[in-house]
């Protein structure tokens, strides 16, 4: 757990060095409420007038790198995206209600460096709320999701890869998709991910490697499908060829809905310090095709089996060593993973497993 307390004070900072949420003298500010929106810069006056997007997007472009912008208004922009570049800090003080704009972001920042979000809270549906790509020493504080539809924080796949990317605490609900789902990130840190309702998974690791992650906490993640309220996939964890163990998460908390932890294509190098699962709809643990996974401790009750898988197009499952309280389910080995699993199961949980 020291882990946990030191990651968890070293990513509070990124919104606690810039005080409450618009506090002193930001460089740029948004402010009004229902038609009617100023953007302004220190004494200068921007923008006046109904639309809440220009508005803010006039008041970020008037900034320089090493300035910050707070929008202070709550409003809507509707199906459009607002973009912030490289060494600005943006503050979302009220609440920014968005639309869908197919393939985009309600706000983006995209082959940019140095950009800071403390703060933010969005409603509405988007087709991505944040979007990101090509980013280095990204910063993300308290950002909160209460959406009816969408996916809330994407990086891109097929889109220039992302380093040194930090996270606090990031809250979802209701989002129809994904509430973080990363692609192609090496150095990635997160304090807690807090996913309700949501609809695909709490946190997807994908192609990341050197990630650090405090707190996974799903409730009602994934209710019907196979995604889970922590996710590796598409190789996540391979680095150099090989999975030593890069990927840290200290704990998985999951309570209903689809999969607990869900590891699967050819991911691992992966140490869970501890489980927290229960009565989750389809598998508590599901690990498919992984390489070196580390579950230390924790428990399981109820909801589906603890289950080791292999796929024939993939190599088969090796170096898994898992340490569980299991009741109320089975555990699961078939086949035999290579390089034989360390099990270290208590609990009433039938087992069928290789010895």
């Amino acid at each position: 757990m020291a882990r946990f307390f030191f990651l968890a004070a070293l990513l509070a900072s990124i919104a606690s060095v810039y005080g409450q949420c618009g506090s002193g003298n930001p460089n740029a500010k948004v402010t009004g409420s229902g038609s009617s929106f100023t953007a302004t810069r220190g004494s200068t006056t921007l923008y006046t007038g109904s639309d809440y997007r220009l508005a803010i997007q006039t008041a970020v472009d008037s900034i320089s790198s090493g300035q910050r912008v707070s929008v202070i208004a709550s409003g809507s922009i509707g199906a459009s995206t607002i973009t912030i570049q490289s060494g600005k800090t943006f503050e979302g003080c009220g609440t920014i209600d968005v639309g869908t704009k197919s393939g985009r972001g309600a706000i983006e920042v995209t082959n940019a460096s140095g950009v800071k979000i403390p703060y933010l809270t969005m409603t509405g549906n988007p087709y991505f709320g944040l979007r990101f790509f090509g980013t280095k020493d990204l910063e993300l504080g308290q950002i909160t999701f209460d959406l009816s539809g969408g996916l809330a924080i994407r990086f891109d796949r097929d889109q220039a890869a992302n380093t040194n990317v930090k996270m606090d605490t990031i809250t979802c609900k209701r989002t129809g998709s994904h509430c973080v789902e990363t692609w192609n990130i090496d150095q990635l840190q997160i304090g807690s991910v807090i996913a309700r309702n949501v609809g695909e998974c709490g946190l997807l690791l994908q192609k990341v490697t050197n990630a650090k992650v405090g707190l996974v906490d799903g409730d009602n993640v994934a209710a019907g499908n196979g995604y889970a309220t922590l996710r590796f996939a598409n190789q996540n964890g391979k680095l150099n060829g090989g999975y030593a163990t890069n990927i840290y998460i200290d704990k998985v908390k999951s309570r209903g809905g689809g999969r607990g932890v869900f590891c699967v294509s050819e991911s691992g190098a992966a140490e869970i310090g501890s489980v927290d699962l229960a009565s989750n709809g389809n598998n508590a643990i599901l690990l498919e095709n992984c390489y070196n996974v580390n579950i230390k401790g924790g428990t399981v009750n109820g909801g589906g089996p603890v289950r080791l898988a292999a796929r024939t197009e993939f190599a088969n499952s090796k170096d898994i060593a898992i340490t569980l309280k299991v009741d109320g389910t089975e555990v699961q080995e078939n086949p035999c993973t290579a390089n034989k699993t360390k099990w270290s199961l208590t609990g009433n949980g039938k087992r069928t497993i290789c010895t």
